[in-house]
């Protein structure tokens, strides 16, 4: 397995990488499913916000093991669903962001803490399963590098409960949820913006060759 520095940079074609990525994908939608219905159950966006970004992780993993060892067109067109898809969900938690500062409520800073804490924990725990192969090609680095992010984004959770309970105020809350959103639209911004390069850069390649005959 060529991931720790060899000439040909690991691509993810190992049964070992697979089990641990499919492994990585029950833990993110499982945490999608408990963040999202303690945050409603919270009124926390931040919460929301982060259950989005474990779903939104799902499926960016269960696409990268999905098109492992297949061609450039099958990984560019699921850079491009990942990339859309980040949007969609950036515009979500916007408006739902700007919704419920005119609706009320203040989050239940207890819980927000102690999901956020968990999640911290979820994304650390897949961070260390990947980490032997943080060194393979940009498909599988992403992973790892998205997990690692991950873990340091849940702190920012952490410190909005914090900060709701010291305020009595929805607005740390709200602050961390706004900030997540334009993190998702960052996000879908690079992965479409790199899908389209690379799809460019397979169009030339197809159409060298038939240059040189000509």
């Amino acid at each position: 397995m060529s991931c720790c520095g060899d000439e040909v940079a690991f691509d993810g074609t190992s049964a070992k990488y697979k089990r641990v990525l499919g492994l990585v994908v029950v833990i993110n939608a499982s945490m999608f499913f408990v963040e999202m219905g303690m945050g409603f159950m919270a009124q926390s966006q931040a919460l929301k916000a982060d259950a989005l970004d474990f779903l939104s992780d799902t499926m960016t993993y269960a696409l990268s093991l999905y098109v492992t060892g297949r061609s450039t067109r099958w990984r560019t067109n699921a850079s491009f669903f990942k990339g859309f898809s980040l949007g969609v969900l950036g515009v979500w938690v916007f408006a739902s962001t700007c919704y419920q500062i005119f609706v009320s409520g203040i989050p239940v800073a207890g819980v927000m803490g102690t999901v956020g804490i968990l999640a911290f924990v979820a994304n650390a725990v897949s961070a260390i399963l990947l980490f032997s192969f943080r060194n393979g090609d940009a498909n599988v680095r992403s992973v790892w590098l998205c997990s690692r992010n991950d873990a340091i984004g849940n702190l920012g959770v952490v410190l909005a409960a914090v900060g709701v309970w010291e305020t009595e105020t929805a607005l740390p809350d709200l602050l961390v949820a706004g900030l997540m959103a334009g993190l998702f639209q960052s996000g879908a911004f690079q992965v479409v913006r790199q899908a389209q390069i690379e799809k460019n850069q397979f169009r030339h390649n197809l159409l060298t060759p038939a240059r040189e005959h000509q």
